[in-house]
């Protein structure tokens, strides 16, 4: 598809002047199934505008880092209007939407002379109202922006969207890896397909198709086979390209009920819509074929089952500094615990729990001070399927507010709050507890208060894949356990609405065979 906007280039710009470039981002990736949604408050507590958003994340791992990077490089007269962003969690509401997006829009009316407008967006935000509200906001700053002016998006890789999302968009981009680490990266290629399309030295033609078929977030890591291959054969198409082509290959969020839910497959190119349009319909085609392998390309435990066999492999592991990792994925909120129950029951020793989300445990023990003993009511606060609420004692280890910047690849260099956070000893369990939803996903959690993953011989994580980068390396073994949490890696169990579950696979009798 070309885009609607006929793109002003150098011809009608004073090339003694720099380009004058709009900048924004609203990020959530929805669990629609959770009960509680995101308010516009909760986003301003994280939300930075004008100067504060380059002074934060200049020089950080993320789209919004890579924008500022390629936009300064140039000289580009770069108006940071409004970012927030608040990971993973459930659904946002209508009026968070709407708020930042009339933000965005009278930020851009009241710039005059503005050449484009980069814009990043996750995806896969869900709200009550709003069938897609990613379309919402693109929808809303064109309309500001008018039809003959470049918008640029960046996405994530977990973005639901499909050609309605992005109409009024120039072109698109959406992570490469999962885990993420090429965040900053997504974020160059968008902000120099927008240098050149003002310089005039490409017009942005773009395609997109949806193979109909889901995997659960568990399996959408991108060094998994089949996955891999089928990636690799688009980045081969990228360098046989004599002209730009730029391909993002996008697995969506299966925990959003969205109708446009699954995996896309998107083409950039210069001018070519038709050859852009053959590009994607071959890779997608290449998914659907593949969709079994996809779907399922390794085993899953139980929370019982992965204690035991962790347990039974500490006796002949390599050896020591090598923990076993099991990853609770289920868990939307960080406040599940159906695997600290089983370590609690059986009295598992050396094993750390990192960054359990609790923020009345953290403030609790804060008050009962360091060296203390404690007794609390932990985890399991989010929804009635975050496990048992476990009434513990525990030995206070550290207590106070605690921040810190992101060293891992992942989101390098992120400012991260927790709030109040306390680290606690439950029986030989290590337990670090915090106020503010936050990815342990490398070893922040544990060098944040002077330990070290490798001190441990089983670390429980809540992710999805963001934790290969850094534990794969490190862990003895990798365990994934399912549990009943929101983030079932059986996807027949949810209860989809907004998705036509006729026409996706896993869900459709028909499209398993």
């Amino acid at each position: 598809m070309v885009s609607k906007a006929a793109i002003r280039s150098t011809s009608n710009h004073d090339l003694h002047k720099p380009f004058r470039i709009a900048t924004a981002g609203f990020h959530i990736e929805s669990v629609s199934f959770l009960p509680t949604a995101s308010t516009w408050d909760d986003f301003e507590q994280v939300a930075l505008r004008g100067s504060r958003i380059v002074g934060e994340l200049r020089g950080t791992n993320t789209v919004m880092g890579g924008f500022i990077e390629v936009c300064e490089q140039d000289g580009v007269e770069l108006h940071p209007l409004v970012y927030t962003a608040l990971g993973a969690v459930g659904p946002a509401t209508d009026e968070a939407v709407r708020r930042y997006a009339d933000e965005m829009a009278a930020g851009i009316r009241a710039l005059s002379d503005l050449d484009g407008v980069l814009l990043f967006l996750h995806g896969a935000c869900w709200t009550a109202s709003y069938p897609d509200p990613e379309r919402f906001i693109i929808d809303t700053v064109r309309a500001a922006l008018g039809q003959d002016k470049p918008l640029i998006v960046a996405l994530d890789y977990h973005g639901n969207i499909d050609a309605d999302t992005l109409k009024n968009a120039t072109a698109a981009f959406a992570y490469r890896k999962s885990p993420h680490t090429d965040t900053g990266d997504t974020g160059r290629r968008a902000a120099t397909c927008m240098l050149r399309t003002l310089r005039g030295q490409i017009s942005p033609a773009w395609a997109i198709a949806k193979p109909g078929v889901l995997v659960p977030s568990i399996f959408s890591a991108t060094a998994l086979r089949p996955l891999a291959d089928i990636i690799e054969e688009g980045q081969q198409i990228e360098r046989d390209s004599e002209r730009y082509t730029d391909i993002s290959l996008m697995a969506g969020f299966s925990y959003a009920d969205a109708h446009n839910a699954g995996f896309s497959v998107l083409c950039v190119t210069d001018g070519n819509p038709d050859r852009a349009q053959r590009v994607v319909d071959h890779l997608s085609d290449r998914i659907w074929n593949e969709r079994h392998a996809l779907y399922r390309p390794f085993d899953i435990y139980t929370a019982e089952s992965a204690v035991s066999r962790a347990c039974t492999g500490l006796t002949t592991r390599k050896a020591a500094g090598r923990p076993y990792v099991l990853v609770e994925h289920a868990d939307r909120m960080n406040d599940s615990t159906y695997l600290l129950a089983v370590l609690l029951k059986r009295r598992v020793p050396r094993a750390a729990v990192p960054f359990l989300w609790d923020s009345a445990a953290a403030q609790k023990a804060f008050e009962a001070g360091v060296g203390a003993m404690v007794k609390l009511e932990l985890g399991g606060h989010s929804s009635e399927k975050a496990g048992p609420t476990l009434d513990v004692t525990a030995r206070v280890l550290w207590a106070g507010p605690k921040s810190y910047r992101v060293t891992g690849s992942y989101m390098h260099g992120m400012p991260v709050d927790l709030g109040m956070t306390a680290l606690l000893d439950i029986d030989g369990v290590s337990v670090s507890v915090v106020s503010a939803f936050a990815f342990a996903v490398d070893g922040d959690p544990f060098g944040v208060f002077g330990l070290r993953p490798e001190d441990f011989d089983i670390i429980v994580l809540r992710s999805k894949t963001h934790f290969r980068a850094f534990y794969e390396p490190l862990a003895e073994e990798i365990l994934i356990v399912d549990t009943p949490d929101h983030g079932v890696a059986d996807l027949r169990l949810l209860a989809y609405e907004r998705l036509d579950t006729h026409r996706v696979f896993p869900l459709a009798p028909e499209s398993a065979s």
